[in-house]
């Protein structure tokens, strides 16, 4: 789904989160991690009259300003200054959704199919042995090519009701089951996040059209390990502003993988992230997160795509996402009556990438390339 933005309300102090990963469903309490409650956010209006000054004498001060409190400063300035000057797409609208999807009983599913809840977050990291890598490497490599052939479906007219079939299909005819149908009463096989849509989309009737530009998310489970990735294609003639948007999500998801390594503290990912998508007046949306993932679909560590104070250090063998969502306009967001789609408050557009990573003692492998 999402394919792994693990939402997370009220984790640690008063940041409200969501795991990136590839699903979320409900508003989640602090024990859970999925979905967000809807956000309302209010209007700015802006006014101004000219004045006109005498000559005289202007004394300024100044005082010393953290990099914090810059950061913000610029985002608002840059959400005031990108409201006038980006083209917006019609606004989404919810189609129909079409029944689930039938699995062959012989596939095994992950456990929470059968339970039908929502699980926790793993509070145990994902550090799979020799024979654990060989079978995440699989299931990895299958995720990715399903992503790949899921890019070659989107096109003006194309439902992603019928990408979701296309997805299933493939998965279930490698053997494997799709990790989003059943988590937690998603309905689908993958998510499929367009336009303003940060992730979680459900598949439906509504037909891409030229210009959008859609988030596909792939998770598999294979031989009893998750595969995560995601990529955002674009539909036809995209604006360049919106392709922008895109090419700088993908640069800052491997400015964040390249700091990974055994030892280096998980913080530098959002750090890194963070300075890459301010450098081009973006911003980093701070309520879905990457996470572990493995024979879990969704564990601790708890990847943050911000900047954060948060400890802990990488450890050789660990296989986690990052998976970072950037807009053009605010980071609020809302989400639909579904409990899944959540889109940005302002209407703006998103743009995603997700890796699945394996830690390294010399830096990190990305399991989800074909």
């Amino acid at each position: 789904m999402a394919s792994s933005a693990v939402s997370l309300s009220s984790f640690s102090s008063s940041a409200s989160l969501q795991l990136c990963s590839s699903f979320n469903g409900d508003y989640l309490a602090p024990s859970r991690c999925f979905i967000g409650a809807p956000v309302t956010s209010s209007s700015l209006s802006l006014s101004g009259k000219n004045n006109s000054y005498s000559q005289r004498k202007f004394y300024v001060s100044a005082k010393k300003v953290s990099g914090l409190e810059e950061s913000l400063r610029i985002r608002r300035m840059r959400e005031l200054e990108t409201k006038t000057k980006v083209r917006r797409n019609p606004p989404l609208r919810r189609g129909r959704v079409s029944p689930r999807l039938l699995v062959p009983d012989h596939i095994p599913r992950p456990p929470y199919v059968e339970s039908g809840v929502l699980p926790d977050i793993s509070s145990e990291f994902q550090i799979p042995g020799p024979e654990g890598i060989a079978k995440m490497r699989a299931a990895c490599e299958l995720a990715a090519r399903v992503l790949n052939y899921a890019g070659t479906l989107v096109k003006p007219s194309v439902t992603t009701n019928e990408i979701d079939k296309a997805v299933h299909d493939m998965i279930i005819e490698a053997g494997a089951y799709p990790s989003p149908l059943g988590y937690g009463g998603f309905p689908k096989s993958v998510c499929t996040s367009v336009n303003e849509c940060m992730c979680h989309g459900i598949p439906d009737s509504r037909q891409l059209q030229s210009g959008d530009i859609i988030n596909i998310d792939v998770t598999v489970y294979l031989d009893g390990y998750h595969g995560d990735t995601s990529k955002t294609f674009f539909c036809g003639e995209v604006d360049e502003a919106f392709k922008r948007l895109v090419k700088v999500t993908e640069e800052c998801l491997e400015k964040g993988i390249a700091v990974c390594k055994e030892g280096a503290s998980f913080k530098k990912i959002g750090k890194r992230i963070s300075e890459h998508a301010e450098k081009y007046g973006y911003n980093v949306v701070e309520r879905f997160v990457g996470h572990g993932v493995g024979p879990v679909f969704h564990s601790e560590p708890l990847i943050y795509h911000y900047r954060n104070d948060e400890p802990g250090l990488m450890v050789e063998g660990q296989t986690f996402t990052i998976e970072p969502i950037l807009t053009i306009g605010t980071t609020k967001c809302v989400t639909w009556p579904d409990n899944w789609s959540t889109l940005t408050a302002d209407g703006g557009v998103a743009a995603q990438f997700e890796h699945t990573i394996l830690i390294t003692r010399t830096g990190s492998e990305i399991l989800t390339k074909c």
